[in-house]
């Protein structure tokens, strides 16, 4: 594992000014030595019960940046995972999606009402002419799958696919979490702004954000420093491509970046002031299930909250069946008294990302397999928990 120097020490003293507002001094003592021991406790076990090679956990607080690198990139050649070590962010990709989506909307590019066929003719007469781009970037078309079948494979199959499928509930009625879905927003958001979707967002979302080490793919230069993902017979495998597949899975990159983007998200960073309302525009809500608020790309949670409303709305019969919504009008404003997360895998890489704004405090797991979505949630609550118990002790002192 690899620290920064008194970083865990450092991450006491923020901690505790953090969740209960003491001083400096209330972190003192072995406060390190029961930080480490958290961590190390949580993701070591985590790491061989699931037989993932390698992992970079990123914590943030109030600008504070600590990362903990466990384990290796790649079983081959034996390369360790370090800060420059990039990993496959899977579905947590469709949170940069939105931003882009966002984007577009900001600068007068559409209007999330507008149906799909305003920007996608070919669709013209087909049961996208009833469905929003909102409907598409929240899952709430009516019921489009996880994935598209088997033998889509380029543009032509794609439209045609889109053509012949016909909903199984009105739109805006039940979420059906689904990558043809919010692939196809991306895909139309690029349309609207007249260029193709991985241009804009390298130019306009991952430049604007200063995140120079995030891609939608991975440059010659930088190879060395991709992670092998694994599969579960233990292959090395990297994300194969696919139709909308930057949209919905596709982006790449390291800890320090996700920090940096989940700083950007919190109103941390310094932004143009476009890219600044795009980014907070992913956080308004849109319809309610159980305790979860479908945003755009992320999902929110009120803070504070319990690790069985994290792991109810992170879980397989979330994403894999379809559920009633309860819409919310007019929609949620972003609030800062809230948990946003979202989880992503690809076959080989498995990753999730939260954030509390009022806190500012935020977590990043990534990781070179795909291991249960359960594990992800509950070791990063696990963690913050720890930190926040150890404010907590100090306060009590």
């Amino acid at each position: 594992m690899n620290i920064r120097p008194n970083s865990l020490q450092k991450l006491g003293i923020i901690a505790g000014c953090l969740f209960y507002g003491i001083g400096a001094h209330a972190a003192e003592g072995n406060d390190q030595d029961q930080l480490e021991r958290a961590v190390n406790e949580t993701i070591r076990p985590l790491m061989k019960e699931n037989d993932v090679p390698g992992m970079a956990i990123a914590i943030t607080v109030k600008g504070k940046r600590y990362i903990f690198n466990y384990g290796l990139a790649s079983k081959e050649n034996g390369q360790k995972v370090t800060n420059d070590t990039i990993f496959e962010l899977g579905s947590i990709s469709k949170t940069f999606t939105a931003a882009l989506g966002s984007y577009a909307q900001i600068t007068g590019k559409l209007s999330l009402s507008d149906k799909t066929t305003k920007y996608m003719p070919e669709l013209a007469d087909s049961s996208f002419d009833k469905i929003s781009l909102l409907d598409l970037a929240t899952y709430s078309a009516g019921g489009l799958p996880l994935q598209f079948p088997g033998g889509v494979t380029d543009q032509d199959k794609m439209v045609a696919y889109y053509r012949n499928w016909h909903p199984s509930f009105a739109p805006g009625t039940y979420r059906q979490y689904s990558n043809p879905s919010i692939g196809l927003f991306g895909y139309l958001a690029a349309q609207a702004m007249g260029q193709p979707f991985d241009t804009l967002m390298q130019e306009k979302i991952l430049s604007g954000l200063g995140l120079s080490h995030t891609y939608v793919r991975v440059p010659p230069a930088e190879m060395g420093n991709y992670a092998y993902g694994y599969s579960k017979q233990g292959k090395p495998i990297r994300v194969n491509p696919g139709v909308l597949d930057t949209q919905a899975y596709g982006i790449k990159t390291t800890a320090s970046d996700m920090l940096a983007f989940l700083e950007a998200n919190m109103g941390e960073a310094k932004l143009d002031g476009t890219l600044r309302q795009a980014i907070d525009a992913t956080h308004v809500g849109y319809y309610s299930i159980g305790n979860m608020t479908q945003a755009l790309g992320w999902e929110i949670y009120a803070y504070p909250t319990t690790l069985a409303r994290l792991l109810a709305g992170n879980s397989s019969d979330m994403a894999l069946e379809p559920h009633k919504i309860i819409r919310l009008d007019p929609p949620q404003p972003p609030r800062k008294d809230v948990l946003l997360n979202k989880t992503g895998s690809t076959n080989g890489f498995g990753a999730y990302a939260a954030f509390i704004p009022a806190r500012q405090v935020g977590i990043v797991l990534l990781a070179n397999r795909n291991f249960p979505i359960p594990a992800r949630v509950s070791s990063a609550y696990k963690i913050l928990t720890a930190v926040e118990n150890l404010a907590g002790s100090n306060e009590a002192k």
